[in-house]
């Protein structure tokens, strides 16, 4: 079974390296195809006109230099140009949980987002904290893991992948969440201001709005939260909408 690990905090985060500990659990082909630094809030941007490394650091493991999404293409068209596609693509383990707007934002959802247009299943983690690389920890991710992929007929249809939050301990249940709203960047601070030029950041921090049975509800009462995403669910417009449009414009 061939797998491929990638994240957006880049190769030499400690969550990577436990997710990859822990997917030995499902087959023994692992590979790693990492930013060569942290992406935080990349989205889902490609690389175009300028030119990508890939460096090796280790067995089927490799730092590029693109975008986290330019990871899971250079591994489909370049690493596995002659070879099978991986069975199953896993991203993360962010180092913070992806809720809300995150599915927009986020580069760890882009890349099991990018693994669905190739076709592959694909399994976003995140955490409410950084992972460490105990024993007892990676167990129950691959456990978890396993489960997952033992279930992926009941999925992993096309477009469609998991995105998974965990919680502070990974002993808690699995529930399936709604997508809630939680907006990440949802103020700015000033820096310096002049009458013709503002300097300022964006706020990392998120209001931390909850509601019942959505993502932040369930991780915030030790649970596993478990979210099936499609790419392409569209939502109908009323055909007499589309009616009014077309005489609009006559």
């Amino acid at each position: 079974m061939r797998i491929l690990i990638g994240n957006d905090d880049g190769f030499e985060a400690p969550g990577i390296r436990l997710l990859a500990d822990a997917a030995l659990a499902l087959g023994s082909e692992v590979w790693v195809v990492a930013p060569d630094r942290k992406w935080t809030a990349a989205s889902h941007q490609l690389s175009f006109d300028r030119d990508l490394t890939l460096t090796r650091t280790g067995e089927r493991a490799y730092a590029c230099s693109g975008a986290p999404a330019d990871c899971v293409v250079a591994a489909m068209t370049i690493l596995f140009a002659d070879g099978p596609k991986p069975n199953v693509v896993l991203a993360g383990i962010n180092d913070k949980r992806n809720v809300g707007e995150d599915v927009a934002y986020s580069g760890t959802m882009a890349i099991a987002r990018e693994a669905t247009f190739w076709g592959v299943p694909a399994i976003s983690l995140s955490s409410d904290r950084r992972m460490g690389e105990a024993p007892a920890e990676r167990t129950a991710l691959s456990r978890l893991l396993r489960a997952l992929w033992q279930s992926r007929d009941d999925w992993a249809a096309d477009g469609h992948w998991l995105s998974v939050n965990l919680p502070r301990s990974l002993s808690g249940p699995i529930a399936l969440a709604r997508v809630g709203r939680d907006k990440i960047a949802g103020a700015s601070e000033v820096i310096e201001r002049t009458p013709e030029r503002i300097t300022y950041r964006n706020r990392r921090e998120r209001p931390g709005t909850s509601t019942q049975d959505d993502e932040n509800s369930h991780i915030n009462a030790g649970r596993i939260a478990v979210v099936r995403h499609c790419w392409f669910a569209a939502a109908e417009v009323p055909e007499a909408v589309v009616a009014a449009w077309n005489k609009a414009i006559v």
